[in-house]
Order: structure tokens, then C-alpha cells, then sequence
């Protein structure tokens, strides 16, 4: 029988091997991009004394392909950024945009008025002001403090 020596650091550079593998160029072919890579755009929630302000990044979607619906808690926005059909008779086509549908549904911190939202889309970032409900602008609590006997 043959003794063998155990080398950690073998072990470490075979899976320095491997991840290097996997993150390499060659490896995210578009099935990979398209199946671990989100559309979910990037949000930026801003809460004042009367409104609460959402502005969403949608490059390269039309404001007649969105659908934005809202609720008193939440707003829902969906849409297809479609791919743009290209055929050339040299060269490779590299893209690394993303396209396709996609859905997302932001909780808002506080009940607003639904039926009073504004919106306003430019240069794909579609701004949404919406106003707070009555209730929830003025709202104090009052916290009863009971002594300890």
C-alpha cells in the first residue's frame, strides 16, 4: 500500500482552476446570460412629508409597452424589451443587452391615494409621485408609558 501526502494547496488551486473556468469569456454564451442574469430594473424610492417619489430605469422600452398598475402597498410595472432583429453578411455580433419581459412588484413604505398618482417618462426613467393617503401625513402615535411597580 502507498502513502500519499495530503497538499492543501492543491486542492486550493484546482478550485482556483475551476472558478477561474467559469467566470472566463468563453463560458457565458447566451443561454447562461439569459437564465442567471436578472431584467429586474434598478428602483430609487424617495419618501417626503406628502408623497413618496419612485423613479425606475427602462432603457430601451417604449411608454407604450409598459404596464404600471398601483395599489394603496405596492406598485406593479411590467414590460418586453424587445430584441432587435439584425443580419449582416460578415463579422460576429457580441451584445450583452438584455431582453425580454419582466415584472416587479415594490412594497411602498406607506398607503398612498391610487387614484392620484402622476407619472412622467423621459429618456427611460419613468418617474411616479405618489401622494400619501390623508391618514398616513399626519399620522402620530402616542405611546402610553406605564410605570414599573
Amino acid at each position: 500500500m502507498t502513502l500519499v501526502r495530503w497538499n492543501p494547496w492543491q486542492d486550493i488551486n484546482t478550485l482556483q482552476r475551476q472558478i477561474t473556468r467559469v467566470f472566463d469569456e468563453d463560458m457565458l454564451t447566451p443561454t447562461f446570460v439569459e437564465t442567471n442574469l436578472s431584467r429586474i430594473p434598478a428602483a430609487e424610492l424617495q419618501e417626503t412629508e406628502n408623497a413618496i417619489h419612485l423613479k425606475l430605469e427602462l432603457p430601451g422600452i417604449e411608454a407604450k409597452d409598459l404596464d404600471v398598475q398601483v395599489t394603496e402597498k405596492a406598485v406593479y410595472v411590467s414590460a418586453e424589451r424587445k430584441s432587435e432583429t439584425k443580419t449582416e453578411d460578415k463579422g460576429i455580433i457580441k451584445s450583452e443587452f438584455q431582453y425580454g419581459k419582466f415584472e416587479r412588484v415594490i412594497p411602498l413604505p406607506t398607503r398612498i391615494q391610487n387614484t392620484n398618482v402622476t407619472a412622467d417618462y423621459k429618456d427611460g426613467i419613468l418617474h411616479l409621485t405618489l401622494p400619501k393617503a390623508e391618514e398616513e401625513k399626519n399620522k402620530v402615535v402616542k405611546v402610553n408609558l406605564a410605570s414599573v411597580a
